[in-house]
């Protein structure tokens, strides 16, 4: 999908992600290796910066305007209405973190979290539909909620995002796993953001090699062969290979 695709995602789909980075500049370096990305330059060094993966958009670097802020990858769900989308999930039992807030001439983005503490993000695309490639090597691919209460899960993302998840037709690219299936059961609610490579065991080899480190070595889960990993700075990501 072109970047500037009348086309938009339906609600409740994944369709951006980005990582907040103490250093943006060692964040460009790290995935411009790991995965080919390359990056626009604009703004002053340090700036929030868009990568792209043959010349399409895939991801943002963006830097920590506070120290205290974690070092993390977010996933966005798509939305036509953010501050509608906002509203049902407080109803259910979520959180509003911050927005909905106008991003100049791409849309608008809200943080959230579910009910069990899990960030996540919303989208509301105005000119920035939001992933230009996904599904193939060095794209986004998938995204795991690890929750320690998957019934909760089911029927809070079930409600908040039936189309996208069970509507006819569709292939979700989102899934929920007990945090005990591969963290320790004292690990918070989070969303993992997985990336495809072509080759798995090359990729970990990249990632140790640029300063980063396997959190959770290789397993297979229902929707392919996957690792965890943090980067030099210590944002967690996964790697899926099918």
């Amino acid at each position: 999908m072109a970047e500037n695709s009348a086309s938009m995602y339906g609600e409740g789909t994944p369709c951006w992600a980005d990582a907040q980075l103490p250093d943006v500049e060692a964040g460009k370096r790290f995935y411009g290796e790991l995965f080919g990305w390359t990056f626009d330059d604009e703004g002053a060094p340090g700036a929030s910066v868009r990568a792209r993966l043959d010349g399409e958009p895939v991801a943002s670097l963006a830097p920590k305007t506070d120290g205290r802020m974690p070092t993390v990858w977010t996933v966005y769900f798509a939305t036509p209405d953010a501050r509608a989308l906002a509203g049902r999930i407080t109803e259910a039992g979520g959180r509003l973190i911050s927005g909905p807030f106008a991003v100049a001439g791409l849309g608008a983005a809200a943080l959230v979290t579910d009910p069990e503490g899990a960030v996540f993000g919303l989208w509301q695309s105005d000119g920035h539909p939001g992933f230009g490639r996904r599904g193939e090597p060095g794209a986004f691919v998938w995204t795991e909620l690890y929750t320690p209460e998957p019934r909760a899960a089911n029927t809070f993302y079930g409600d908040l995002f039936h189309e996208a998840l069970f509507g006819s037709g569709t292939e979700p690219d989102f899934g929920r796993a007990l945090i005990t299936d591969v963290f320790p059961a004292e690990m918070p609610a989070h969303f993992l953001v997985h990336f495809r490579v072509g080759d798995l065991d090359a990729a970990l080899a990249t990632v140790r090699r640029l300063g980063g480190r396997v959190q959770v070595p290789p397993f297979d889960a229902s929707y392919g062969r996957v690792a965890v990993v943090t980067d030099n700075q210590g944002a967690s990501f996964a790697l899926l290979t099918r």
